[in-house]
């Protein structure tokens, strides 16, 4: 079976979400845009070359609106022949983006590029006032409840402590913070301001004083509005349990964030006929929904689907880059996979590095590929799940590993 090349991935730093990130002054096409003109740079291909262009976006609405992804190739000065376009599977929409996007490649027999936007300090989680977060009635008729008391009920049904999600979480912290240092993510760009001067050069959202003392000092999330909105009661009745463990927190959970990334795929034939030199293959790739209301464990069966479809069991795989929805959500990934710690989020993951919703699945492309570089890996799987249910994941092999 043919398959689909990566020649190379990039991405932004991740700026903090709010009104004190780095990234704020700068609009969401133009973040987007200095990654596509980065990829350019790197790769030095003619962009007239590439059939399409697919950008995951959540909230895509205002300045994240108006089919961003191809307004970004606009700007970022590519060829009017690039077509391309938004797309929303929620936080999977990054590597949803990468998948479409390599079947692209495959079936023009060309370039086609990927990656995602999201600027939760400019166009905050939840601006499009979808049902998901803003009809009340839908969430009732569909017991649709906010991820952050479906992640305490999976820690419920899993038996997972408040201590076991906060060492979780530190580890991703220490990782990240450790990975910074030492220069681990060569594919991050600098992001620049109008005037050309450098914003932010690595993430802003790693803390590096945290410690188990400072997590345990958090309040629960989730637990005021469980309670208050009857939502526990509701969980405790349709899962079988007698209360819900709120073991979720700020420091715990996912850090909102900028970021934006893209990603350059291609066919084998077209990687020859432009002289290009890759960096991984896509082995397989495979997308999952599991339970709504759950919400976030499916990124365990689209990891399964795709492992199968590549012929490789979890002892195959090097690297695990997958998506921090909440620490107890990790817990639960290694737990049914039997994925060691050691092997997962090994530079730190979106509890510490921050996530930018419609980005996200594309920059752990990116953050897999070094990390493969760097020790000389041969094998990762990227994988991400996202809100009612959906996840994708994707197996990749480094170009030239045996």
């Amino acid at each position: 079976m043919t398959q689909a090349l990566i020649i190379d991935a990039v991405r932004s730093p991740r700026g903090r979400g709010n009104d004190k990130g780095a990234l704020k002054d700068i609009k969401p096409v133009d973040l987007l845009a200095q990654q596509l003109q980065a990829l350019q740079a790197r790769t030095g291909i003619d962009t007239a070359q590439v059939c399409d262009g697919l950008f995951g976006c959540v909230s895509q609405v205002a300045e994240q609106g108006a089919n961003i992804g191809k307004l970004a190739l606009v700007r970022a000065g590519w060829s009017d022949a690039v077509s391309g376009m938004s797309l929303n599977r929620y936080c999977a929409s990054g590597l949803t983006a990468v998948q479409l996007a390599a079947a692209q490649a495959l079936a023009n027999d060309a370039l086609a590029v990927a990656g995602g936007i999201e600027m939760m300090s400019r166009v905050p989680m939840a601006s499009d006032k979808g049902p998901l977060t803003h009809d009340l009635e839908f969430q009732h008729q569909t017991s649709l409840v906010p991820i952050g008391i479906a992640a305490d009920t999976i820690a419920s049904l899993e038996g997972f402590t408040r201590q076991q999600c906060d060492a979780y979480a530190l580890a991703s912290q220490q990782r990240a913070v450790a990975a910074r240092e030492a220069g681990h993510f060569r594919s991050v760009v600098a992001v620049k301001n109008a005037a050309g001067d450098t914003v932010l050069a690595q993430d802003e959202t790693p803390r590096a004083g945290t410690s188990l003392e400072s997590l345990s000092a958090l309040a629960p999330a989730f637990a005021e509005m469980g309670q208050k909105y009857g939502i526990d009661a509701l969980m405790c009745k349709q899962y079988g349990l007698d209360a819900i463990a709120h073991v979720q927190h700020a420091g715990n959970s996912p850090t909102m964030a900028d970021g934006a990334a893209a990603v350059l795929l291609a066919s084998p034939a077209a990687v020859e006929r432009l002289g290009l030199t890759p960096r991984a293959r896509i082995l397989a790739s495979a997308d999952a929904s599991g339970d709504h209301v759950l919400a976030l464990t499916a990124a365990v069966d689209a990891t399964q689907k795709a492992l199968q479809r590549a012929g490789l069991t979890v002892d195959d795989i090097d690297v695990f880059e997958v998506n921090e929805s909440f620490a107890a959500l990790m817990l639960h990934y290694m737990k049914h996979l039997n994925v060691p710690h050691e092997k997962l989020n090994v530079n730190g993951g979106a509890i510490a590095l921050g996530h930018a919703m419609g980005s996200t699945g594309s920059a752990l492309v990116g953050m897999a590929l070094d990390e493969l570089e760097r020790r000389q890996l041969r094998r990762a799987v990227v994988a991400i799940c996202g809100a009612a249910g959906v996840a994708v994941a994707m197996v990749i092999e480094r170009f030239g590993a045996h």
